[in-house]
């Protein structure tokens, strides 16, 4: 399948901005079950300081503001080829090691009602298989938290959002995150697209989660939907949660108010011969 993705990030102050430095995760990676055919990221009012890959093996640009900007634009657009392999992505690459996707985050730190909640899942155990018991793990997730728009927020911890019972994909991973890691997964958060089945524009992009099982490497899970990524998915940057691998993240000098908004379309096209 190939999936063409318009993203589009505007930025409007309502006094002029004197600096601004943002990291952009935008630009898909190349990895089992997806490859980049093109990809494209302009900036307006703004220009490219640096671009490399992380320790997550993300591609990361870093974009300074002009100086006195009221609206930044950042414009991201390409295709990408995608194949369902079953949410399996492959043995584990990156400088990171291993070990490293067990550490708590402040958004992934266990409290009591998720140290009580893992009391409570009726534990398969892997000797029948890591699979069927992380799959056990996600419906657990999904009974325990309702999927609900506009009740929690971007700095919204697993914690919080179990004990508020309702929450978005970004809550369901990082609570799945924080109870894979509490049974011994290496676990981390994965930022991307989705194409919908009942429309191509979205207010946001998706994010669901990843753990290394042994013999099998690393595996996605989407919680919010039930079912592990297939070849609507395009994956395109990881971190240990939702803040290392979010899109846009940086830092602004300036007294006035911010406004963004965002527009995204993810669509099916036909490959040229």
């Amino acid at each position: 399948m190939r999936l063409h993705i318009v993203h589009r990030t505007s930025y409007h102050y309502d006094t002029p901005m004197p600096y601004a430095l943002q990291r952009l995760r935008m630009i898909p990676k190349d990895s089992a079950g997806q490859r980049v055919v093109r990809w494209k990221t302009e900036v307006e009012g703004g220009s490219k300081q640096v671009e490399y890959i992380d320790h997550h093996n993300n591609h990361v640009e870093l974009f300074s503001f002009n100086p006195d900007q009221h609206e930044v634009v950042i414009h991201c657009e390409g295709e990408v080829e995608t194949s369902d392999h079953a949410g399996m992505v492959g043995q584990h690459g990156g400088s990171a090691p291993l070990w490293y996707f067990r550490r708590d985050t402040p958004f992934t730190r266990p409290g009591p009602a998720i140290r009580k909640l893992l009391r409570q899942f009726d534990d398969p155990g892997a000797a029948n298989g890591d699979a069927p018991r992380l799959h056990a793990l996600s419906e657990l997730v999904r009974g325990a938290v309702a999927y609900e728009v506009g009740q929690t927020g971007a700095t919204t911890t697993a914690e919080e959002a179990l004990n508020a019972g309702h929450g978005v994909c970004q809550d369901h991973a990082h609570l799945f995150i924080t109870l894979a890691r509490l049974l011994g997964y290496p676990a981390r958060y994965v930022s991307g697209y989705l194409l919908m089945n009942d429309r191509t524009e979205q207010d946001a992009g998706h994010g669901w989660a990843e753990v290394h099982a042994q013999g099998l490497g690393w595996v996605g899970f989407d919680i919010s939907n039930g079912y592990s990524p297939d070849e609507r998915y395009v994956r395109v940057a990881t971190g240990l949660d939702y803040r290392e691998a979010a899109p846009i993240g940086g830092i602004t000098f300036g007294k006035g108010n911010e406004a963004m908004i965002v527009t995204l379309t993810v669509q099916q096209v036909q490959a040229q011969q």
